[in-house]
């Protein structure tokens, strides 16, 4: 999701504000001068970070973005107060709509008002605190339910990977998971945690 977001990002940025370096292909060239550390880069950060929390919510989307900035390696000085800020206002203006091209046009308002850090010459400061995360052997919370309420996506700390309900059974079966456990409803598997002490553990 975070490759098809960025995707539809730059598409945007590309229509409405500015030609952006293409392949020969016609995709977008990450490589070339001018898509780090500016207002493409703010744009993409605060559009995925929207999505984010129009999929799974604010809680999930902040903490995705943390984890995304602490694998971070090689970023420039002021890069990860730069990418935390305009994740921030992303979240937020996730909030406001579940369509993705009105929180596109929401990014574009908030670039015109320099509500995002677009330079790491910047002074304003992201101050929020590192979110909670699940320690140990108890790595996943869930990401997203169904219309019935059921937990359908799942992510892994240690992994970084996003698991569907079907991955996760499979691989709770597989042994993988020995703290994660699966019962039975109405004929149908679910996995859950099996009782721990750690506040940030979603699913028992």
């Amino acid at each position: 999701m975070r490759d098809e977001a960025k995707d539809e990002g730059y598409q945007y940025f590309d229509k409405h504000i500015r030609n952006l370096p293409k392949n020969p292909d016609g995709s977008f060239n990450e490589f070339a001068p001018g898509f780090a550390d500016n207002d493409v880069d703010a744009f993409r950060h605060a559009y995925v970070s929207g999505v984010f929390t129009q999929e799974f919510g604010e809680k999930t989307a902040n903490i995705l973005g943390w984890l995304n900035e602490l694998s971070s390696i090689g970023s420039p000085a002021g890069g990860a107060n730069m990418d935390l800020w305009n994740n921030s206002v992303g979240r937020k203006l996730g909030l406001q709509t579940k369509n993705r091209i009105k929180l596109a046009e929401l990014v574009q308002k908030a670039l015109q008002k320099n509500e995002l850090i677009i330079s790491l010459d910047d002074p304003r400061k992201f101050t929020e605190n590192v979110p909670p995360k699940p320690e140990g052997d108890h790595s996943v919370i869930a990401l997203k339910r169904n219309e019935n309420g059921a937990n359908e996506y799942f992510f892994d700390f240690k992994t970084s990977k996003v698991l569907s309900r079907a991955e996760f059974i499979a691989d709770i079966k597989a042994g993988l998971y020995p703290s994660y456990g699966l019962k039975l409803v109405n004929g149908t598997e679910f996995p859950f945690s099996k009782k721990d002490n750690d506040p940030t553990n979603n699913l028992g």
